[in-house]
């Protein structure tokens, strides 16, 4: 008897490989011990959020006594929290956005499963630059959509122009960018954006109806060496920004996100009356109440505390992997490298670096088979000790 339905046993099959990792890590320390095991396979941000967030605990400690302080909202959030989010992104985005172009939702995934609800019909095509954050299949197959995977560049993970626009069809609907990007630690150009951006505008021209462009932003702040994340939203009345706090502030389990629409966009009061109106039919209701309070409080706080510990372990990282002789491109941004597999096959490379306790993610689950992912966001400990297991495992 089949217990799911067919469609949902193949995501399981083909959405168990990070889940995999993670028991096969508990395994380890099991058998190792905790100290033994270095597990670089996870991007969980490990840095505590800032001051203003403890405070706001305190704050909210009092204030949730009141009677209904912790009930239901609008769909899309407080008026207060939007207000303020549209200032914050208006700055960041160099646009004037408002209460009316800004939605929260339970974490940038719930925004991106809202958006895909709102806008695509069945059969309907996402186009994704690989490698790419395996999730995002399973957030258009959850609505009827395809995602369908262009190339990379080869010589810098940046986004190949010409490949995507071979890519678009009558059937597409959405690209969705991610930079800085997960796996590959690329940051797109302010050319390249620009390009992209010219480039879907010309295919929804072309197939009578518009393409977005969605950009995925969860490691905006997270860039190093005076490397700069240009703003979508002015690129096009289709651009569309998605992001949440959970890197930034260290808000990850709290699920606080949001999506940002383009000002210019004429029918802009349809898509956020779609967006609501998906937020709550499936089933997230309005953002969580806890997290919006602590968002608002830590909106426009500093980062760059957050920022120097991780470029310091990008740093440490590099020195290891470049002693051991592997291939890789130092990250622009974010908090994970992708070298080259040794040998070329990276789910065996895996298996072999697991042999020497340390973990990490095959590439191919990315759509970057040849690479493997490493997450640095652990603490300089395991990173230091992590110096002999790559070696041998390079050493085979």
């Amino acid at each position: 008897m089949n217990v799911v339905s067919a469609q949902m046993a193949k995501s399981i099959a083909g959405g168990s490989m990070i889940r995999r990792m993670f028991e096969a890590g508990n395994e380890l320390r099991k058998k190792f011990g905790e100290d033994a095991v270095c597990d670089f396979s996870l991007g969980n941000p490990d840095l505590a959020p800032p001051v203003e967030v403890s405070e706001e605990f305190r704050v909210l400690a009092v204030k949730s006594r009141e009677p209904g302080s912790l009930g239901y909202m609008s769909n899309g959030g407080f008026a207060w929290a939007l207000d303020k989010l549209a200032a914050w992104l208006s700055e960041q985005q160099m646009v004037n956005l408002t209460r009316r172009e800004v939605m929260l939702s339970c974490g940038a995934a719930g925004a991106l499963n809202s958006f895909f609800h709102t806008v695509l019909e069945p059969g309907d095509e996402v186009l994704a630059i690989a490698p790419y954050f395996v999730e995002y299949g399973f957030y258009a197959s959850n609505h009827g959509g395809v995602l369908k995977t262009v190339p990379c560049r080869k010589d810098d993970f940046g986004p190949d122009i010409e490949a995507v626009a071979a890519a678009i069809t009558p059937k597409t609907r959405a690209l969705i960018v991610n930079s800085p990007n997960n796996p590959s630690g690329a940051v797109y150009s302010a050319e390249d954006m620009q390009r992209l951006a010219e480039t879907l505008e010309a295919g929804g021209r072309r197939h009578g109806r518009p393409i977005y462009l969605v950009s995925d932003e969860p490691y905006r702040f997270l860039v190093y060496d005076g490397c700069e994340v240009p703003p979508v939203l002015p690129l096009s009345p289709y651009a569309v920004v998605v992001s949440s706090f959970s890197k930034n502030y260290g808000l990850a389990g709290e699920r606080v996100g949001y999506i940002a629409v383009s000002p210019r966009l004429e029918e802009r009061e349809t898509l956020m009356a779609g967006l609501v109106l998906s937020n709550r039919t499936l089933g997230y209701v309005n953002p969580p109440v806890v997290g919006q309070y602590l968002m608002a409080a830590a909106l426009g706080s500093s980062t760059d505390e957050a920022l120097a510990v991780y470029k310091k372990r990008r740093d440490m990282l590099a020195e290891i992997l470049t002693e051991a002789g592997y291939e890789f491109q130092l990250p622009k941004g974010t908090f994970y490298f992708f070298p080259k597999a040794p040998g070329g096959d990276d789910q065996a490379f895996v298996e072999r670096l697991k042999e020497q306790l340390v973990l990490a993610v095959p590439g191919t689950g990315f759509g970057g088979p040849g690479h493997f992912r490493l997450s640095f966001a652990v603490p300089d400990a395991v990173i230091a000790r992590s110096r002999e297991g790559f070696a041998r495992a390079m050493r085979g």
